[in-house]
């Protein structure tokens, strides 16, 4: 009987690459399904996502496998089983929408994903974690309490062996060292306008400067703030008459699709780090 799995590498590019992970996966009685490579001409890096079947039920004999056919490149390897869920923590405050989309894509099972608990500085969305079945810790944050708000998310990081933290419009900003303890596992979703809107209401802000699009970027968390690696992003057309509420509307839209989308594609393992841009495979 044979096992699906899911490869990623990235490494330096050279000839002979794809050669070497072909053989490592006939090794192990492997069978391509679905393949896709990138070289990226500005890092020199290779880049490859490769689903497949194998007699090989665990992962580390498969990458074991690969890796003794690329014994002098310096690679960067990850095979899981295709069936093994990733555990995603979720953070959200008031605003619900991008949560609630995300629990429906799971629910229906559109996001293969385990959701074992959703994290709040605010109790607004704690009906809607009960009605789910999923743990809610209401953790109030101040600026004095928030080193301490912060220890208590990470110690709920390890306990429940979260895989990715999904800040489902949290509106709050992480401290630098947050940020770096969940460096490439944590995914943040804003608004993304031309001229950019900061602060409150940007959306009533837009509207004042008479936007013709609305948009969303889904992007890795990095102490820079809202400027990390982006994975996924979309826009709408707008005119001058939509109203600033139409905006809101408009724009909370394709803040959950684009997060969605996001969230898929780094459970499928489509994504890819490279410095400070991702590589993200279809």
């Amino acid at each position: 009987m044979s096992t699906s799995h899911l490869l990623t590498l990235s490494c330096p590019d050279r000839p002979g690459i794809v050669h070497a992970v072909a053989s490592g996966l006939l090794d192990v009685g492997g069978n391509i399904t679905e393949n896709a490579q990138f070289g990226d001409v500005d890092t020199g890096l290779f880049c490859l996502r490769t689903a497949f079947t194998a007699e090989a039920d665990d992962p580390v004999a498969v990458e074991a496998a690969i890796r003794r056919h690329l014994r002098d490149v310096d690679a960067s390897i990850s095979v899981r089983r295709a069936e093994d869920r990733p555990r995603v923590l979720m953070m959200v405050s008031k605003f619900d929408h991008c949560l609630v989309d995300l629990l429906y894509r799971w629910r229906t099972g559109a996001l293969a994903i385990d959701i074992p608990a959703i994290v709040s500085n605010h109790p607004d969305c704690a009906e809607l974690a009960e009605r789910h079945g999923i743990a809610f810790y209401h953790l109030p944050v101040t600026k004095e309490s928030k080193a301490a708000q912060e220890a208590q998310v990470l110690h709920l990081v390890v306990e429940l062996d979260i895989d990715l933290v999904v800040l489902a419009r949290y509106m709050q900003i992480l401290s630098d060292d947050l940020c770096r303890a969940l460096a490439g596992r944590a995914i943040n979703i804003h608004h993304s306008f031309l001229p950019g809107f900061k602060g409150a209401k940007p959306y009533h802000q837009a509207h004042e400067r008479g936007v013709k699009l609305v948009g969303a970027t889904a992007h890795f968390v990095t102490a820079d703030l809202d400027e990390g690696p982006i994975i996924e992003q979309d826009v709408a057309r707008v005119t001058h008459a939509h109203t600033a509420e139409q905006l809101v509307a408009l724009g909370q839209d394709t803040e959950r699709a684009v997060l969605s989308r996001a969230v898929r594609y780094w459970a499928e393992d489509r994504i890819l780090l490279l410095g400070q841009k991702t590589v993200v495979f279809p």
